[in-house]
């Protein structure tokens, strides 16, 4: 084979690997897939402060005798009065809460009684709380916790919330499209971050002859959520 004609075959073969080099070796985006759209994604806060309207209390009686038999059976008699008590006061949703019994001891180990405890919780309006409470330890209850304060309807405001966490993200996703000189397209994603409340402290209650003062401060009911924009 003459010179030139050599010349021009490694020319041919040199050629052919290029083009397969172009045509397999090329990563998958160079094949003409679209890239995301541009967006922009903000974080929002929306908050809720309430007054609650539902307390719950704990009330329950602790007894002590010589055999288990009779200090469970003492305690079962004064824990009725208290179930009816809590019932006549407008208590809702009773549900007990414990049921327990235990021996006592002395020094060296030897069992001289027995203590046993029962408790329930019961639902009031938080105007009823203070004598839902009282009722209570006049009928027998011994032990008192609580009120829990809560909003009963708490499900729908933090869906409220869950709104304004919402506008908070397209105001704050507006702010960024004024200053960066874009325009605001719709939302392309949207994601829940938590749900909370801020509760009052529970409140230790005794008995006293006056009713017992129940009050119910405020609670903020938040939402957050990560918004995301797409820009036009």
């Amino acid at each position: 084979m003459k010179p030139n004609a050599l010349a021009l075959v490694v020319l041919a073969v040199a050629a052919v690997a290029v083009a397969a080099l172009f045509a397999f070796g090329r990563p998958a985006a160079a094949h003409g897939d679209a890239s995301a759209p541009d967006s922009v994604t903000t974080l929002g806060h929306g908050v809720l402060t309430l007054v609650p309207d539902q307390a719950t209390i704990d009330a329950g009686v602790q007894t002590q005798a010589k055999t288990a038999a009779d200090a469970l059976a003492q305690n079962s008699t004064e824990m009725n009065a208290v179930v009816q008590a809590l019932r006549g006061a407008g208590g809702r949703n009773l549900q007990t809460q414990e049921v327990s019994l235990s021996p006592q001891t002395d020094s060296s180990g030897a069992v001289t009684g027995y203590t046993a405890n029962d408790s329930v919780s019961a639902d009031a309006a938080i105007a009823d709380a203070g004598k839902l409470i009282d009722a209570a330890v006049a009928a027998g209850a011994n032990t008192v916790d609580g009120p829990t304060l809560s909003i009963s309807d708490y499900a729908a405001r933090y869906r409220d919330a869950l709104a304004k966490a919402v506008d908070d993200a397209r105001a704050k996703a507006a702010a960024l499209a004024k200053e960066g000189n874009f325009e605001l397209g719709a939302i392309s994603s949207v994601s829940e971050q938590s749900d909370s409340t801020t509760p009052e402290p529970e409140f230790k209650a005794a008995s006293t002859p006056a009713a017992t003062p129940i009050e119910p401060g405020s609670q903020d009911v938040t939402a957050d959520v990560s918004v995301t924009f797409r820009i036009t």
